[in-house]
């Protein structure tokens, strides 16, 4: 039926991928001061996620006057790949689509982004937009590291 679907992309990153992901698993209450991000939050103290965490998020992704939320839980996080697993659990685009995993992967100069997602119909256009929207604010990181 083609419902579910797959979507990666690599972006090469200057200042390497470790940094990328020191951000997103170490310091993601830093990601709004640095990014398009509007708002963070996470449900426990301290600055690293952990599996289990979940965290929040407000972002704009199309210029609409309407900010989007989305809310995930942490599944997996690998030090050795620099891989963090966010399984979507509420928000806007949980309207759309049955389910959503977003996977952020780094090593060396490249950061992957992977959406796996399950669409709630076929009249469900793909998740390019927000897709395109994770792998700028890859971009906004690594600016903000190469300053």
């Amino acid at each position: 039926m083609g419902l579910k679907g797959k979507l990666i992309g690599s972006i090469e990153v200057k200042c390497g991928g470790h940094l990328i992901h020191d951000i997103l698993h170490a310091n993601p209450r830093n990601v709004p001061n640095i990014t398009k991000i509007n708002h963070f939050e996470m449900d426990h103290e301290g600055e690293s996620i952990k599996i289990g965490s979940i965290v929040s998020w407000t972002y704009n992704d199309d210029g609409s006057e309407k900010d989007k939320i989305v809310k995930e839980v942490i599944e997996a996080i690998d030090p050795e790949e620099k891989s963090i697993t966010w399984k979507v659990i509420g928000g806007d685009l949980l309207e759309l689509y049955d389910s959503l995993t977003i996977i952020t992967a780094c090593e060396h100069e490249w950061t992957t982004c992977s959406f796996i997602y399950e669409k709630k119909t076929e009249d469900t256009p793909e998740p390019l937009v927000p897709f395109g929207f994770l792998l700028n604010l890859i971009k906004e990181m690594e600016g903000h590291l190469l300053k």
